[in-house]
């Protein structure tokens, strides 16, 4: 009878690890993944919509079909982040969280948001995110409600588009020593600081000599964090083309990351694995705007959305909500 009790404790310990193990490394496969991008859908009427798609430029959808402005500018598993005018006047955005099919709405902020990206950290329930300058000159860490945890104010005329390190120790986002992009000399970098907002210093440098870049182009665009390389990258202006570049957290290695001789690239986002590496990419002459999907081991690439509209920007990654 003891030997008996024994064995059934012993299996019972054996399940309960397998569980745990299979849980630990739980991953997402490819075709649980969608694209969400930012789509003008109306230019006159200033109406912007998020759409997605399969990972092959499948069932496009727009999940947001509101009238004004809705842009994507993060998601973390099946929550996909949206800032929206819906329920104020135009362009007087609120934070709120959908899926990727829109069927499920709530609104996170009571602030008004600038435009800026999102990111988050601690398995989502942590984001980071822009208040509009009416409300307050600084980035706040927020819960998964909503409800302020942090404010953060880096030393700087002008600062945005914050993204955490994926430990989330660590904060990247863009600065500049002058408060608007047409002031002379503005000159857009990236900086990070601990995420407490201590020890900030600047990463990138734009080359002294390059004076291509106009007064609403990027020096340094909106940075990315790779998942689980030791970069972060960014667009930037250089010798007249908009390109993806790196540079390492400790400010050591800059490089360009991409080439592509025929088409500009612009806003961007990995995959949560690494694997992919969905850019936004557009011609010299700015005329159309597509979104193209990388293998970042192979490299290989391919243009996933078509010609219907102009403006097809700002990729993030979402699972599927069955």
């Amino acid at each position: 009878m003891r030997y008996l009790l024994f064995l059934l404790i012993l299996c019972g310990f054996i399940a309960c690890k397998e569980q745990g193990a299979s849980k630990a490394t739980h991953t997402v496969r490819d075709s649980e993944y969608k694209l969400a991008y930012n789509v003008l859908l109306d230019e006159e009427a200033d109406n912007y919509e998020v759409f997605t798609m399969r990972l092959d430029g499948r069932d496009k959808k727009n999940v947001t079909n509101l009238p004004g402005v809705e842009w994507t500018y993060n998601a973390f598993g099946k929550d996909l982040y949206v800032i929206s005018d819906k329920d104020t006047t135009h362009r007087w955005y609120y934070l709120y969280r959908t899926n990727s099919e829109g069927t499920k709405w709530e609104k996170l902020t009571d602030f008004r948001l600038a435009d800026s990206w999102i990111n988050t950290r601690k398995n989502g329930t942590e984001l980071i995110v822009e208040p509009h300058k009416s409300v307050d000159t600084a980035f706040y860490i927020i819960n998964y409600k909503g409800k302020v945890l942090d404010t953060i104010i880096p030393e700087l005329p002008y600062f945005s588009d914050a993204n955490f390190s994926p430990d989330g120790t660590q904060i990247v986002f863009r600065g500049a020593l002058q408060p608007f992009k047409k002031d002379s000399g503005y000159l857009d970098e990236l900086y990070i600081m601990n995420a407490d907002g201590s020890e900030m210093r600047q990463l990138t440098q734009y080359p002294k000599e390059d004076t291509t870049a106009l007064w609403y182009n990027y020096h340094a665009g909106p940075p990315m964090w790779h998942p689980s390389k030791n970069f972060i990258s960014y667009q930037s202006k250089q010798n007249g083309k908009s390109s993806l570049y790196a540079v390492t957290p400790d400010g050591a290695k800059q490089w360009k990351l991409t080439d592509n001789d025929s088409l500009q690239q612009g806003w961007h986002r990995w995959s949560p694995d690494g694997k992919w590496l969905a850019i936004e990419v557009f011609d010299l002459e700015n005329k159309q705007f597509h979104i193209e999907l990388m293998n970042w081991e192979t490299k290989e690439s391919k243009i996933i959305t078509d010609t219907t509209y102009r403006f097809q920007q700002a990729p993030v990654f979402v699972e599927i909500d069955h």
